[in-house]
């Protein structure tokens, strides 16, 4: 069971769609569940969460909220509200600070005790007035937090409120995002009853190693709350992560306040990450990722019934490997990309029997994608289509060209894939625009040269 100070939980706070009010329903049964106790409210797609956030809540737009904080309250989950006003706010102006009052005092009348105040993802500028009012961005930043705090304080003793600095990982502080000495500042001046967000060394951290959290904590003065991008796939829609959660080890737990997870978009898709993120923060002894991860994958099983044939679970593990982790295939797909990279490169006399395994791995892929068409749960087939089909076509290109260099043919002739039309597969704007760049997997960047 989590501490009864230990923010454990979901922040919805990914750029695009956001989740439906039956799907935020079903998050908090399962989240009750599994022994998850938080969920933090800060979706982009909420106008009034950042771009339009003087506006006050209309009575239509309250009414939805208000279910979710009731829901949550019944189910001892948590519910902050988070508001983003680092946009366009004006830092001395007292008037803005009635206006963040006026939207706590919204959401208060629904029963919300926790808030959130973010200034994550911004240019990091101050207007000309507050240039003359603070020293620098980070002190304007904790005035009005801590002035909204003491407010908030006064009538909700012992709320939780959490505050996102502009650098938010390792690597802006790095570069010194948000000015010189921007954490420290906020260490120093930034009320100590206030939680600070962090993402790890990365906006997408692979790994949280205890001792940068340690470190962070010295400088904060506090031990930060994780706002955990791991599942997030915001930030390429052509992908999205069914692996375990990893990369953090137990002993980090004791290093927090608490760990939050920022999920993929496509709300069916997150039932491992959810899982295995709750088996973590109630995990004693070893932690095994791997482990943990084949038994809910086994559990999610009985969602993918069809009108038809049923998906096996061998099928269902290898979906899953394919659309993993971050920066990790899962085993079998990262077997999977070893056997194509063979028999691309070895002559065909040298094959042995890797032929014949690819062409049962696409056997497989592509009645995998068939049963998914078949899914009698519309809205999980709607969260994989794109990324199956694009899986399964790609599939088919690699087999005509293999088939054909397995023949003898000349893999590179015109009309080699009749099947994938110039102009239409792997073209368009966006495709083209990627062409021009590659990016190693160290960052390195290389001018792809003109054909």
């Amino acid at each position: 069971m989590l501490a009864p100070d230990f923010l454990g939980g979901v922040v919805e706070g990914f750029y695009g769609q956001a989740w439906t009010h039956e799907q935020r329903l079903h998050l908090f049964e399962r989240m009750a569940a599994v022994g998850l106790n938080t969920y933090f409210y800060a979706p982009k797609n909420d106008l009034k969460h950042r771009t339009l956030w003087r506006e006050p809540y209309t009575d239509a737009e309250l009414r939805p909220l208000g279910d979710l904080v009731r829901a949550c309250s019944e189910r001892g989950i948590n519910f902050i509200y988070g508001l983003s006003p680092g946009l366009d706010i004006h830092f001395s102006d007292a008037a803005e600070r009635e206006r963040i009052e006026t939207r706590f005092r919204q959401m208060q009348q629904l029963g919300v005790r926790h808030f959130a105040l973010l200034f994550d993802d911004l240019p990091g500028n101050l207007s000309e007035a507050d240039r003359q009012a603070y020293p620098t961005l980070a002190a304007a930043q904790c005035d009005v937090t801590n002035a909204i705090h003491g407010w908030w304080r006064e009538q909700e003793a012992g709320a939780r409120f959490l505050f996102c600095p502009t650098p938010y990982c390792d690597r802006m502080d790095g570069t010194q995002l948000g000015g010189e000495g921007y954490l420290d500042t906020v260490g120093e001046l930034l009320h100590a009853e206030i939680d600070v967000l962090w993402t790890g060394p990365e906006i997408v951290s692979t790994e949280i190693p205890v001792d940068s959290i340690e470190r962070l904590t010295q400088r904060l003065r506090r031990r930060p709350v994780i706002w955990d991008n791991l599942f997030a796939d915001d930030y390429d829609f052509s992908r999205c992560f069914c692996g375990p959660y990893s990369g953090r080890p137990l002993e980090l737990r004791q290093a927090l306040r608490g760990i939050l997870i920022n999920p993929n978009n496509e709300y069916p898709l997150n039932f491992v990450p959810l899982r295995t993120f709750a088996e973590y923060l109630h995990a004693e002894g070893e932690w095994r990722p791997r482990e943990r991860y084949l038994k809910a994958v086994a559990d999610w099983l009985p969602s993918y019934k069809t009108v038809i044939q049923p998906l096996a679970l061998e099928d269902l593990t290898l979906l899953c490997d394919c659309f993993y982790l971050p920066r990790q295939e899962g085993p079998e797909a990262a077997a999977f990309l070893a056997l194509v990279e063979r028999l691309l490169a070895e002559p065909v006399d040298q094959r042995g029997t890797d032929y014949e395994r690819f062409v049962a791995l696409n056997s497989q892929v592509q009645a995998l994608f068939e049963r998914l068409t078949e899914l009698n749960d519309r809205e999980l087939f709607n969260a994989w289509s794109r990324r199956a089909w694009e899986l399964k076509e790609e599939l088919q290109v690699l087999a005509m060209v293999l088939a054909g260099k397995k023949a003898g043919y000349d893999i590179e002739k015109p009309g080699m894939l009749d099947q994938h039309h110039s102009g239409i597969f792997r073209r368009g704007f966006l495709t083209r625009l990627k062409q021009f760049v590659v990016l190693d997997s160290n960052g390195a960047v290389r001018v792809r040269p003109r054909p």
